[in-house]
């Protein structure tokens, strides 16, 4: 497994685990945020555009929900 590879598999397995964890606290929302973000940068790094875009998104719309979201 190269290090892209290991990079993409950080950051999903990451997504995963705050989104799970996400009504537990609010920073769980900013991290999955964050995740999506790293998960953005590896579609584009691979040449997944449409990927890339999509997690981008989703960053996005995560750390909007963690801006509105009650501390």
């Amino acid at each position: 497994m190269d290090a892209l590879t290991l990079f993409g598999l950080f950051a999903v397995t990451t997504m995963l685990v705050c989104y799970a964890l996400e009504d537990r606290s609010h920073w769980f929302v900013l991290l999955f945020a964050v995740s999506c973000a790293l998960g953005s940068a590896y579609g584009f790094l691979q040449g997944a555009w449409p990927f890339g875009l999509v997690e981008a998104i989703w960053a996005f719309v995560a750390l909007r929900r963690w801006h509105l979201r009650p501390r």
